[in-house]
Formats: structure tokens, C-alpha cells, sequence
């Protein structure tokens, strides 16, 4: 699909759409309970409908009632020896060690540009659990046979820190009294996520300042009732939205989420953006708008919708945490450098920084997503202020996370005109 973004002055009002990382984390847990669990407020990504098949897969019933999703869950019983993650670089990072819990011979799968990210942490440690596990060079698809046993065991935490996720997951239900030891560990928000959404389903962790999570005594995922959270991810670029071609407002947004994304208000405080908070709603004013030093190494997915607001502002923006976007849906650096680039904006990537010139005029171009979803989103935000239409092409790549995207840009007073539709 191809869209037309015309620059226009924004004004609206959206509610946040479901944060998919809250929601696959509690479809894992919901799967390892035994009984009904029941998730409100489900999201509808691609995501998010890949880990409900990854659950099906795994031995859960999984039942659409309404505006909600009952998941019964079994424990880890597979009903298929093929297990696809689709596109979710969380999805196979999460459920492969609980995959690994069944003792049956299983391949996990992925599709895209997961295809070709690196797993090899996988073949590093779960033989280390009693666990065969083989890749193909690195990369999926995985072969794996368990039944995992948990053990005192230490890992790297600096690629990802969803690989740990799907660790400590499994570990909820196998270990007993062990520990897991993580080594310069990034992204730490999404492991107190992850651990608040296992207490939510009845297993404690000690958690001893990201170094060490310990578990005690044997323990079991209790089925329950979850609500899932609005996405400070997707909200992210509506909020930029508003800090630079007008106002937006953003509700069914926790400001005290556990989400590292929520950091999006930092920034834009910064960059001198109006910022009003109520407990579950975010309004955003324009200001006048000048360059900040910013470090995402926490909130890598934040670097598109930064890159978006630091365009608009006067001086040179420094980001940091540059080296985390390597392995994302498209090499996200190197992405945003080029896209940006056509837009008339010049960024220069130093090690582990990336430098925005902004505030020099944004151009009209045609853009690419490279099929990742938030450079759409990015591509369009920056396109408010063009001098001329943006043209984006491959923008239903917004359907991995943010699938009602285009609809609430609209809401917000954004301008899209679909002109194609690739097959």
C-alpha cells in the first residue's frame, strides 16, 4: 500500500491503541495457567495475533467473545510440532523457552525480516537447561527439544532483553529455587513489565537490581482476568504529532506503566513541546521547538518518533543508544538516515549516537518504510511540516503493531490518501 501524508495542522483526540508488549507477555502467562483466563481490551495487531496462533499451537483454547479474548490454558501441551512466530521479534524470543518446556521435537519459525535476526543466544544457553537446540547459522528457524530444567544459570543481557523474558517465563513455572544472573542487561522497563504481568498471573521473582532474579520455592501461572494497557510505543508519534503541527490529546495511557516508552514525555519536555498529564490521558501543545540530548537505549523503539520531533526542532538533536536499532524490523539507523535524508534532513551516526540537523526545512520525497512499521509512522509525522506532499510506500507495514494507525491519524486531523495497493 502507498499513502499520500499532506502537511496540514493537527487537532484531535484518539484513545491509545493496546500495547502488544503487555498483551504477548500475558497471552504467555494466560497459556501456562490451567483454566480460563480472560484478556480485555485485546490488541489487534499482527503481533499480537501471532502469539495468540503461537498459543493455540502450544496446546491453549483460545476464544474471541466480544471485545474481549478467553484463553484456557493447559500448560505447555503442543498440538503441532511447527510453531510460527510470524514477524514478532519478541514472539520467538519469548516463546521459545517455554516451547521448550514440552519435551516434543518442535521448529519455530519466523517470517520476514525475523528471518534474519540473530537467536543464537538460544543454542548458547538452553543446552545449558537440558535442552537440544539447533539454528540455522544463527538465525531461525529453531530446532528444539526439552523438557527444560531449570538451573542457576548466567547470560548476556546486551542484545535484547526479550531473550531474558521468555527466560523468565519459562523459569515461572520449572524452577525452584534458582537463579537467573543477567550481564549488562538493556531495555530494563520491559523486565519489570514482564514481572509485574507474571505476579499479575501469580508468580513472584525476586528481582535484585537487574542483576539477579531469584525464584523460590515451585510456583504456578494462575489464570485470571488482565486488561491490557494502551501502547506508549504507537501513542508516541500522535503525541509528536501534536508537539509540532498543532495538538493532540492521547487517552487509555498509564502514566505510571511499567512501558520504557512512556520516556516520550522527557523528550519532548525537553524540546520545549507543551506537555499536560492527567493519570489517563496526555494532552500535547506546540511550542518553539529546539534540539536535546536524549538517551534511548532504553526505549530503543522511541528513536523513529524522535527522530520525527528532532527534525522539527532548531539545532542539532543527539541521540543515544544508537547501537540497540541494528536488529529491529529493518536496520533502523541506517533507515531513518536514509529516509530522512530525501526529507531534506541530514543525520550523522556516531557510534552510539545519532545526530539530527534540524530545524533546517522538511522537503516533499518519497519515502520507504523497508516494510517496518514505525518508519511509516515516523515518515508520516514528519510530513506534517513538509513543504509539499510525503509519499510513502509499503505503509500497511503499520499493521505489525498499530493496525487502526491510518484511521486514528485521521481523528487527529492528519490527511492520507491511499493511491495504492501492492500486491
Amino acid at each position: 500500500m502507498e499513502v499520500i501524508i499532506s502537511p496540514v495542522p493537527i487537532e484531535g483526540r484518539v484513545s491509545a491503541n493496546a500495547s502488544k508488549s503487555a498483551m504477548q507477555r500475558a497471552i504467555a502467562a494466560a497459556l501456562m495457567a490451567k483454566g480460563k483466563s480472560i484478556i480485555y481490551n485485546p490488541g489487534k495487531s499482527n503481533d499480537c495475533l501471532a502469539a495468540l496462533d503461537v498459543a493455540r499451537n502450544l496446546g491453549a483454547e483460545v476464544n474471541y467473545v466480544n471485545d474481549k479474548i478467553e484463553i484456557i490454558g493447559r500448560g505447555v501441551e503442543p498440538v503441532s510440532s511447527e510453531i510460527n512466530c510470524g514477524e514478532s521479534g519478541l514472539g520467538i524470543r519469548m516463546f521459545t523457552p517455554i516451547a521448550a518446556i514440552s519435551e516434543k521435537q518442535l521448529t519455530i519459525h519466523a517470517e520476514g525480516s525475523l528471518k534474519s535476526r540473530p537467536v543464537s543466544f538460544f543454542e548458547e544457553v538452553l543446552p545449558q537447561l537440558d535442552v537440544q537446540c539447533h539454528t540455522q547459522n544463527g538465525n531461525p528457524p529453531i530446532s528444539l527439544r526439552g523438557p527444560l530444567q531449570a538451573r542457576d544459570i548466567t547470560v548476556d543481557g546486551s542484545l535484547s532483553s526479550q531473550f531474558l523474558t521468555g527466560l523468565l517465563m519459562a523459569y515461572g513455572s520449572r524452577a525452584e529455587n534458582n537463579t537467573i544472573t543477567v550481564t549488562d542487561l538493556k531495555s530494563k522497563p520491559y523486565i519489570d513489565l514482564t514481572l509485574q504481568i507474571m505476579q499479575h498471573f501469580g508468580v513472584k521473582v525476586i528481582n535484585e537490581d537487574f542483576k539477579k532474579f531469584h525464584f523460590g520455592s515451585r510456583q504456578h501461572f494462575r489464570a485470571c482476568d488482565y486488561t491490557v494497557e494502551g501502547d506508549w510505543s504507537g501513542a508516541a508519534f500522535l503525541l509528536v504529532a501534536g508537539a509540532v503541527a498543532g495538538q493532540t490529546e492521547v487517552d487509555n495511557l498509564n502514566i505510571r506503566s511499567a512501558q520504557s516508552d512512556k520516556a516520550i514525555l522527557q523528550a519532548l519536555e525537553k524540546a520545549g513541546a507543551k506537555v499536560m498529564k492527567g493519570m489517563f490521558t496526555i494532552l500535547i501543545e506546540k511550542g518553539p521547538l529546539n534540539a536535546f540530548e536524549f538517551d534511548a537505549t532504553d526505549c530503543p523503539d522511541l528513536f523513529p518518533p524522535l527522530v520525527s520531533l528532532a527534525a522539527n526542532c532548531n539545532g542539532t538533536t543527539i541521540l543515544k543508544g544508537a547501537g540497540r536499532l541494528a536488529h529491529k524490523e529493518s536496520d533502523r539507523a541506517k533507515t531513518l538516515k536514509e529516509e530522512f535524508g530525501k526529507l531534506g534532513i541530514r543525520i550523522d551516526l556516531k557510534n552510539d549516537e545519532m545526530l539530527i540537523y534540524g530545524g533546517t526545512g522538511i522537503h516533499a520525497a518519497e519515502t520507504s518504510s523497508h516494510y517496518d512499521h514505525r518508519i511509516a509512522m515516523a515518515c508520516a509525522v514528519a510530513a506534517l511540516n513538509a513543504d509539499a506532499p510525503v509519499k510513502i510506500t509499503y505503509a500497511e507495514a503499520v499493521n505489525k503493531s498499530y493496525p487502526e494507525f491510518w484511521n486514528h491519524w485521521q481523528k487527529i486531523g492528519g490527511k492520507v490518501q491511499v493511491i495504492a495497493a501492492k500486491s
